[in-house]
């Protein structure tokens, strides 16, 4: 088993080492485990040093679809990880913070097909135009549990955790939890 891991952690070298290039900026010591990865846009992401991406993720920078065009941007700071099949996706911009954790299964995105309108619903979601409804922020030190979803035009103040299966919809301030289908916010209470 600890040979199997060393081959795997091996490999994830060679592959970033192959990939990295592409990338707005990579930092150093950081890791893309290539198992059933999709990048796309690799020029709109920076990712800092220390930060590892576990296998089958997905980092999307959209600039264009179909007859849209975007200019995204992706941030992921220092020592961050990002839990296997996660998928982190970008029309507007995403900044997730240094040291941020994820679970697997984590869901960031900042835009989505379509709006909520009569209009919009009579067209099949793929022919929808991709809307944001503001850029995401993630500060330092956020842990995100598995399968939890960070929505558009949100900000997770630094320290927070967010629940497995938490939907966040708006804004949380530093040092609380979230939890919930949407995300209600509990505060840290000081004793």
């Amino acid at each position: 088993m600890v040979r199997a891991g060393k081959f795997r952690m091996k490999f994830s070298k060679i592959y970033t080492r192959l990939i990295s290039g592409g990338f707005k900026s990579f930092g150093a010591g950081s890791v893309i485990y290539p198992w059933a990865t999709r990048i796309v846009g690799e020029k709109y992401i920076s990712i800092g040093n220390d930060v590892f991406f576990d296998d089958h993720i997905q980092l999307t920078a959209w600039d264009r679809y179909g007859e849209q065009h975007f200019t995204p941007e992706i941030t992921i700071g220092d020592g961050s990880a990002i839990g296997s099949s996660s998928h982190i996706t970008a029309v507007n911009r995403i900044c997730i913070g240094k040291n941020v954790l994820t679970g697997k299964n984590v869901l960031i995105t900042d835009n989505a097909h379509g709006l909520f309108s009569e209009e919009s619903l009579a067209v099949p979601p793929r022919k929808r135009s991709l809307v944001s409804k503001g850029p995401v922020v993630i500060e330092d030190n956020v842990w995100i549990g598995d399968k939890a979803s960070v929505l558009p035009g949100v900000r997770i103040g630094a320290g927070s955790i967010v629940g497995a299966n938490a939907v966040v919809t708006r804004d949380v301030p530093p040092h609380s939890l979230v939890v919930g289908n949407p995300g209600r916010i509990i505060p840290l209470k000081n004793k």
